[in-house]
C-alpha cells in the first residue's frame, strides 16, 4: 500500500512522518493529482498543525489552485447556462463540474482537466452550433477522429474555447454506444436533478452520479487519475449513504435497471479494499460474489492493485508497466467490438494523432 493511500485511510498518521516520508507523500500526491485534496483531508481531520512548513507550502499552493479552478468552473457554467439553457437546451453537468456546482464533498480539493456536460443525442447538432457561435472549437483536426467520435463514441470530439482556453467534453450518454454496457441515457436525463441556485442547470441523481463515477473509473484506459477518481467515488458514497434514505438498496436496483451491476461491483469492492470506504455488509457480500466468479479475477486484481495507486516510481514494481498496458487493452476491449477495435488500433498505429487538447486554465494535467 502506498504512503498516500495509507494517509487517506488514516490521516492521523501524518503526526509520525519525518522529512523523508513527507517528501515522498508530496511527490505521490502530486503524481496522483491529489495534492489539493490531501490538504482538505488533513484540514478536515484537524491535522494541518502536524504538517511541517515546507510540505505545508505545497499543500496550500495546491489547495489555492483547486479553489481557483472552482471559480473558473462556476464562471464557465454561468456562461454555458446563458448559451444553452436560454435556448431551451438541457444542461446536465457531469463529474467534477457537477460536484462543484452541487456543493458536494467530492469537490473538496478537486482539480480538473476539463468540463463535462450531457445533452440529448438528438440535440447535439443544436448544442454544438450554439457553442461554436460563442467561441468553442473542436480540437480534433483529423477527419478520422471526427468520424470516430461522431459515429461510435459517447461524446463529441473535445472542444476548447478560443479565448479562455477552457476544455469542454459534450456527452450524449455516459458510455460509448459500442460498449458492452449500454445504459439508457433517457433514464439518466429523466432522473437528473436541477440545481436550485442555477435555474436550468442539472446534475445526475445521487445513484446515477455514483454509477457514472464507477463506470468511468472501470472503463478508463489511462491510470494517471484513477486513484483521484476512486477518492471521488469514496466521497460520493460516504455522502449519499449519510444523506439519502435507502441509498444502498436504491443504488443496487438502479445499477440493475441500467445494466451496470458489474462496474458498480468493481467500484464498491476496490473503494472498500483500497480506501476503506464504508459499504453495507450485505452489499459487499453481493459484490464479492459477482466479481470473484468466472476466470481471471487474479489478473484483474493484479492490474487494479497497481493502477489504483499513485503512478510514481516509489510504488512501482516489475509488473506495473504491464498492468498499465493491460488496463489500456481492457478499456478498449470494453469500449468496442473486436472488429472495430482492430480497425481503430491499426489506424492509430499507422497514423498517430497530432492534435493536442489544452485543459482548463490552459494547463496540462498529468
Amino acid at each position: 500500500m502506498s504512503l498516500l493511500v495509507t494517509v487517506f485511510r488514516n490521516p492521523a498518521m501524518v503526526r509520525e512522518l519525518l522529512d523523508g516520508p513527507w517528501d515522498m507523500l508530496i511527490r505521490q500526491a502530486r503524481h496522483a493529482n491529489l495534492l489539493g485534496r490531501l490538504h482538505e483531508l488533513l484540514d478536515q481531520a484537524g491535522e494541518l498543525a502536524s504538517v511541517p512548513q515546507r510540505p505545508l507550502n505545497h499543500l496550500r499552493s495546491a489547495a489555492t489552485m483547486a479553489e481557483r479552478q472552482h471559480l473558473s468552473i462556476r464562471c464557465e457554467v454561468d456562461i454555458l447556462q446563458q448559451t444553452l439553457v436560454r435556448h431551451g437546451l438541457p444542461l446536465i453537468l457531469l463529474k467534477g463540474a457537477a460536484y462543484v456546482i452541487a456543493g458536494l464533498p467530492a469537490a473538496s480539493g478537486r482539480v480538473f482537466a476539463d468540463i463535462d456536460i450531457l445533452v440529448p443525442r438528438d440535440r447535439l447538432p443544436e448544442a454544438e452550433s450554439l457553442l461554436m457561435q460563442t467561441g468553442w472549437v473542436s480540437t480534433a483536426t483529423d477527419a478520422y477522429d471526427q468520424r470516430y467520435y461522431r459515429q461510435w463514441m459517447h461524446e463529441l470530439p473535445a472542444m476548447q474555447h478560443l479565448f479562455r482556453g477552457t476544455a469542454l467534453d459534450v456527452h450524449h450518454t455516459i458510455l460509448p454506444p459500442t460498449s458492452r454496457h449500454k445504459p439508457d441515457p433517457a433514464l439518466l436525463l429523466e432522473a437528473s436533478v436541477e440545481i436550485a441556485a442555477c435555474p436550468g442547470v442539472r446534475v445526475l441523481s445521487p445513484c446515477d452520479m455514483v454509477l457514472h463515477s464507477a463506470t468511468h473509473l472501470f472503463h478508463e484506459g489511462e491510470p494517471d487519475n484513477l486513484l483521484r477518481d476512486l477518492t471521488d467515488l469514496d466521497a460520493l458514497l460516504r455522502e449519499f449513504a449519510r444523506t439519502e434514505s435507502g441509498f444502498w438498496q436504491n443504488l443496487m436496483a438502479r445499477a440493475e435497471l441500467l445494466g451496470l451491476e458489474h462496474p458498480l461491483a468493481l467500484a464498491l469492492y476496490y473503494a472498500n479494499a483500497v480506501l476503506d470506504t464504508p459499504v453495507s455488509a450485505e452489499v459487499l457480500e453481493t459484490v464479492r460474489h459477482r466479481i470473484n466468479g468466472g476466470p481471471g479475477p487474479w489478473l484483474r486484481d493484479a492490474i487494479y492493485r497497481r493502477v489504483l495507486r499513485p503512478q510514481h516510481d516509489s510504488v512501482a514494481d516489475w509488473f506495473s508497466p504491464v498492468a498499465r498496458r493491460l488496463l489500456y487493452v481492457r478499456a478498449h476491449w470494453l469500449r468496442m467490438p473486436p472488429w472495430l477495435l482492430a480497425y481503430h488500433l491499426a489506424h492509430k498505429f499507422l497514423f498517430p494523432p497530432k492534435a493536442v487538447s489544452v485543459p482548463l486554465d490552459g494547463q496540462r494535467q498529468a
